[in-house]
This record gives C-alpha cells, structure tokens and sequence, in this order.
C-alpha cells in the first residue's frame, strides 16, 4: 500500500487472467443480502452497492472481478508466513519481534571474515540493496498484507469459501497463534548492520500496507467461513497493542515527528488503528492535524511535494506520499472531517497535489523531475481518488490512465494503493 515489489505477483495475476473466472450470474449459488463492513479506508457501504451490481450481472465489473480473483488464486497455494523463520532473530534475541534492514543501505568495503557485513554501510538513496531481501521479515510481511487483502475481498465479492479460509490462516499464523505471532512492536525494523539495532523510519514498513489488512479484518468479520469470535478478539487486541507501542515508545514519536512521507504515514496508520479500535477522537483529532502539520507544510502553492521531489526517485514519492494522504481522506469520511476541501494558507491542498501529477500520469508531458525509473501507472489510483472526491481536472485525466500490471481494481478496492514496485 508497498511497500515491496508487487510486479511478480501482478504480473503473475495477469497471466491467470485468462484462465481464472467469475461464474456468470445465472449459474452462482445464491447468497444472501450481503452486509456493508465496518471498514476503516474503504467505504462500506459502496463495497455492498458493488457487490449488488456484480451479483446482478455488470459486465465491467465481472471482467474486473476476474482480475481480483486471479490475483487472490495466486495466493492460495502461497503461505502462511510466520516472523519466526528468519534465519537469525532480531538484535534483541527474540524470534517473535520483526526485523528488516534499511533498503538503500550498502557495504562500504568488500565483507571479510573479520568484517563479515562489509562495514561501514553507507547510503545510496533510491538504490535498493539486494540484502534487505534475505535474511528479514520484510517480503513476508508484504505478503501477509497483499493476500490478506485480495483474499478477503475475493471472498466478499464470490463467496467463495476457500478465499476465506486461505486468509484466516495467514493472519492467524503471522499475528496470533502463540508459537508463529509477531510481536506488536517495530523495535527492529530497518536496522543498519554495524551501526543501528532499529529505527523509527522503519515505522513505515507497516503504515505502507497495514491499513489493508483493517480493512480485510473488517470484510471477514461479516461472516467469512473460519473466522472466529475469537479470531476477532486476537486481532483487536493485537491492534490495540500496536497503536499503544506507535503512540507511546520513543520511535514511534520520532516518526511522527517526521516532516515527509514518513509522518504521512504515520498519522495515515494511527488514525486507522485508532478508528479500527473504537477511538474515534483520536481518529478524528489525527485527520484534522493533518491539515496545518502535513498539507500545509508539505505541499507548496503550485501543488509540488518540495521535499518528495528532492529524491533520486521524485516520481515515485510525489504518488507515494499521495497514497497516504488519499487513504487518510478516506479515514476522515468516517469521523466528519473532509481533508480534500482544506486550502493552506498559500492555497495547498490535496487536490493541487493530485493536479500537479496530471500531466505525466496521462501522457501529455514528461515528468520534469529526476526519476530513476519513471512508471506511468504509479499515479493511477491516486488520481482516482481526487476524481472520486469531485476533482474535476481529474475526473477528466482517468479515462488516459495507464493501467496497472494485473488490472485496474479500483471499482472493487477503491482505496488508493502503491502501484509501482520500489520499497519504501
């Protein structure tokens, strides 16, 4: 939401297209009324709409339906992945506490058996190492959100029960059977080998996605087959645990403090938790900060992200960032508070934001930027997003997006996710 390279899985679900189906409506089995979930970022009550039109037979949406579940066949034979398999636990010793290394972090010197890591590490921004692949709970984690997201909503849309288990069995084993379950904590996340133990911009190894798996947990919780009582008590007591550690341990503040995509994030990732756990004004208190301490700050007159432009990969972090703030808006239709119609003092706001993307993401102009690796489609669900939500200038652009590999989902998902395949 990316977060970790999604091109194989995508590609992979594209492939399946043409082989995976959606049973024509005549021949379904009938199901009853089907219910709105309590989601945190998507909306409900239009996840319930769409389904009615796709269990009566809407030609688009079935052909959409068909990606989604090529995408959620895909994950059925994948899994479940555990925090414990690592090769080697976190610096603390504990196997069950997450561990992942900072990506544009290399070796300085070839490793020896003296300096088995190659130390000292130095940046390379935008250059992923190949390392932080192996050896971490990273790729896993990511799988763990994206197929208990496809899951959850293959089930929700078919009925299908496998769809269900499958994504039963994933959560339980990553967040809640004692002898696979993560800790709730990101004490160790993006370490630096020789030099830090953890840092608090690993936060955002989870806000990227995490707000998914709320949103999945919701869709399971209208009746998915395995999906228990006590399934859902785990989980919001898994949930409660995290917002506490991100609200209260000395990272999670630092991260919120952060003045870019990182404190976007952040707040994106509290204000769900806090929503998903039954603290609506702490919900409704973050989505409205986010005016004068992110909007404001972050995004200039013209509708530029100064500080996302900056990196090596502007591109990339200008739809990034973008992806928090539309998921944050969404979380903010749920407490009252409408982030899209905020104007800083200089006129910012999220619109502009999106503006300001339109002429790369329909083609008419290239990006002006530095980009080490420009990918049109990044910008697709963003720019969705802003039209949903009345944007005229984007409301136009749509009908010139650039496809995503694996297929446009936003008519079934219509929460803005991360598209392209850098981490984060």
């Amino acid at each position: 939401m990316s977060v970790r390279p999604r091109l194989g899985v995508l590609l992979a679900a594209l492939a399946a297209f043409t082989a995976g189906a959606v049973p024509a409506a005549s021949a379904r089995v009938a199901h009853p009324a089907p219910k709105a979930p309590h989601t945190t970022v998507l909306d409900g009550t239009r996840l319930q709409q769409t389904k009615i039109r796709l269990d009566r037979g809407d030609p688009q949406l079935r052909r959409t339906a068909r990606a989604l579940t090529a995408r959620a066949d895909s994950w059925l034979n994948q899994g479940p992945w555990t925090v414990v398999d690592k090769p080697r636990p976190a610096p603390g010793g504990d196997v069950h506490d997450y561990l992942s290394q900072a990506p544009y972090w290399w070796p300085s010197t070839p490793p020896t058996s003296d300096n088995p890591w190659g130390c000292p590490y130095v940046q390379r921004d935008g250059e992923r190492n190949p390392e932080v692949d192996t050896g971490t709970d990273r790729q896993d984690v990511e799988k763990v959100f994206d197929s208990a997201y496809d899951l959850s909503l293959a089930w929700y849309y078919t009925g299908e029960k496998r769809y269900a288990v499958k994504a039963g069995q994933i959560l339980r084993t990553w967040f809640l059977d004692p002898a696979t379950r993560m800790n709730p904590n990101l004490n160790h996340a993006q370490f630096i080998p020789c030099k830090y133990d953890g840092r608090a911009i690993g936060i955002i190894d989870f806000s990227q996605s995490y707000t998914s798996v709320l949103d999945a947990l919701a869709v399971l919780d209208t009746g998915a087959a395995g999906w228990t009582r006590t399934d859902r008590t785990g989980m919001a007591k898994w949930n409660t645990d995290f917002l506490d550690w991100l609200k209260n341990s000395d990272f999670g503040k630092q991260e919120g403090a952060a003045a870019n995509n990182h404190g976007t994030f952040y707040d994106m990732q509290v204000a769900a938790l806090a929503y998903a756990t039954g603290d609506k004004d702490l919900a409704r208190r973050t989505v409205l900060n986010a005016r004068s301490a992110r909007i404001a700050p972050q995004i200039a007159a013209d509708g530029s992200q100064p500080q996302e432009l900056a990196r090596t990969r502007s591109w990339h972090y200008s739809t990034f960032d973008l992806v928090a703030y539309t998921r944050l808006a969404a979380i903010g239709r749920h407490v009252g508070v409408n982030l899209w119609t905020y104007r800083g003092p200089d006129g910012q706001s999220l619109f502009k934001a999106v503006d300001y993307l339109l002429p790369a993401a329909t083609g008419a102009a290239v990006w002006p930027h530095p980009e080490l690796e420009f990918y049109r489609y990044a910008a697709t669900d963003v720019v969705h997003a802003a039209a949903d939500a009345g944007d005229r200038q984007a409301q136009r652009a749509v009908p010139s997006l650039q496809e995503p590999p694996g297929g446009d989902l936003w008519a079934l998902r219509p929460a803005a996710e991360q598209l392209d395949s850098i981490a984060g």
